[in-house]
């Protein structure tokens, strides 16, 4: 039998609802007649895209991009593919790329380019976590959801070996190595 992981709860699924209404609320004033196309990266930030856009009051289309690691590399090098790309032609639209949580910017900044090629009207940066300081890419976040340290985070999407995405809060994994 497997070992559960000792957790603790930062974000309240209380506090995650109501933030995310203020995001909602301020991306559909921000774009209001402008019919977004809202990029989501799977899989982590899947939970926070749907139940944003839940909040929007404006029309948007909605896509996923989906990322790998080279075999032999890891998440701190930042080389990443695209394991799936788009489908909605994004060129001449005003797009916001939902992430989960951004830490070094490495992978958010090829992405960004990736999406900077198909030459949108409009780029901004939604993430629901922020570490500002594990930044090594300077990247522009319009809407921000919570700004944290550098503690392992899980639930809301968010993964430890692709357990406890489905915790309705997000908590610091306490027991684990990175």
């Amino acid at each position: 039998m497997r070992k559960e992981n000792q957790h603790k709860i930062l974000i309240s699924e209380e506090q995650l609802r109501n933030r995310v209404t203020e995001i909602g609320t301020q991306i559909s004033h921000d774009y209001q007649g402008k019919h977004p196309v809202i990029i989501s990266v799977l899989r982590g930030g899947f939970y926070f895209v749907a139940d944003l856009t839940r909040q929007l009051t404006i029309p948007a289309h909605i896509d996923f991009l989906a990322i790998g690691v080279y075999p032999g590399a890891t998440s701190k090098t930042g080389v990443v593919r695209i394991t799936k790309d788009l489908e909605v032609d994004i060129s001449g639209r005003h797009v916001i790329m939902v992430e989960d949580i951004v830490r070094t910017g490495l992978t958010l900044g090829y992405l960004y380019q990736h999406l900077e090629s198909h030459k949108p009207a409009s780029l901004n940066i939604c993430t629901l976590l922020d570490n500002p300081d594990e930044r090594l890419v300077n990247i522009p976040i319009k809407y921000r959801g919570y700004t944290i340290g550098d503690e392992f985070v899980i639930g809301y999407g968010m993964d430890y070996k692709e357990d406890y995405r489905h915790l309705p809060y997000i908590a610091e994994i306490i027991d684990v190595k990175r």
